[in-house]
């Protein structure tokens, strides 16, 4: 999966690199279609520029820190240090992309937003913070947590990620592109640390929130 992603955002940037006018052939029809008839619909428009926000940047922060310096008060350095990259490296990540790759957003969005647009930042910290979440409470769930788990995480991203599209802040594309980005990111850091064992004894070959053998 953190290949077949890396892979796919590869090929993504560079399609938009290479050919912005195809890409914007298939992001502009989906995009005025809920130009058309979502400016119909003031109240849906007012409550999705508060939801949004939820994944804005500063919450993000906020959150990663705060669970950053929760698992390091419990002397838990290697999921203290997983939050803490993930918090810094996703936002900053997204934000490089935005800065390097010319990408204009919607004309006349719901919302303003002058910087460029690919990956979508928003998508991408709700997606990160989704896929953290997962981890490191996987290997703690039953069965049926774990689907509740799995349910909740993409329902939260496919939620923000649609809040930037029917807000025409962001072209489909960016949203993909943010899922894409997120995964890759939160994929290299869990690989990248030492792993853990339920218990809380820390070894070479297990990841945050990887399974333990009596999980099957």
């Amino acid at each position: 999966m953190p290949l077949l992603a890396l892979l796919a955002l590869a090929l993504l940037t560079t399609a938009l690199i290479v050919d912005p006018v195809a890409v914007a052939r298939v992001d502009a029809p989906v995009s005025e279609w809920l130009r058309v008839h979502v400016e119909r619909l003031p109240v849906l428009v007012a409550i999705l520029r508060v939801v949004t926000d939820l994944a804005a940047t500063v919450p993000f922060l906020a959150a990663g820190a705060g669970a950053a310096v929760l698992f390091a008060a419990r002397a838990d350095r290697v999921r203290a240090a997983f939050c803490a990259l993930v918090t810094v490296l996703t936002p900053v990540g997204w934000a490089l992309g935005q800065w390097l790759l010319h990408r204009p957003r919607p004309v006349d969005g719901f919302i303003t937003v002058t910087a460029n647009g690919f990956p979508s930042g928003h998508t991408s910290n709700a997606a990160a913070a989704a896929l953290a979440v997962v981890l490191l409470t996987w290997s703690g769930l039953r069965p049926a947590g774990r689907t509740w788990l799995v349910v909740t995480a993409a329902v939260t991203v496919i939620g923000i990620a649609g809040t930037r599209l029917v807000l025409l802040a962001h072209w489909p594309v960016d949203v993909v592109g943010g899922v894409l980005f997120a995964t890759v990111v939160v994929s290299a850091v869990a690989r990248s640390l030492p792993r853990k064992v339920p218990g809380g004894q820390a070894t070479p070959d297990s990841p945050p929130g990887k399974v333990s053998s009596r999980d099957g």
